[in-house]
């Protein structure tokens, strides 16, 4: 696993955390601006769903679409214990899904076209710089 890619798991990881307790938090701090709650979501879940295709760039779509719905879903639950005092909505959930999709829907295509592009580009184009060849 390359530098980079650890930074991206590392990065995901401590964001899903991060996500997660201020969504259960009985009083969250207020954010800069005081985005909305779907907002606040949507944010959320761009953010993981872009970090997770970083970090797990062989992970499958549907695998990805159905760890966030589960995500947003024990969101949701969570919120429903009364010692929390939030309240669950449905309305968050599917803006959960929907910003995943979307981010999917925008980075597969992307992340499709580099493979094809690296597999089919000439090996010394991938491996290693050209090298200009003399004439002589």
């Amino acid at each position: 696993m390359t530098l980079l890619r650890r930074f991206f798991v590392v990065a995901f990881w401590a964001a899903l955390i991060f996500a997660f307790v201020m969504a259960v938090l009985p009083k969250p701090p207020a954010l800069p601006g005081a985005p909305g709650d779907k907002v606040q979501h949507i944010i959320a879940f761009v953010v993981l769903t872009g970090l997770a295709r970083l970090a797990y760039p062989r992970a499958r779509t549907l695998t990805l679409l159905l760890a966030f719905a589960l995500f947003g879903a024990l969101i949701e639950l969570t919120q429903m214990l009364p010692a929390l005092g939030r309240t669950a909505a449905l309305d968050d959930w599917i803006a959960d899904v929907a910003a995943t999709i979307v981010v999917l829907a925008l980075l597969d295509p992307a992340r499709h076209l580099l493979a094809r592009r690296k597999r089919s580009a000439p090996e010394h184009m991938v491996d290693e710089p050209a090298q200009v060849s003399e004439a002589g």
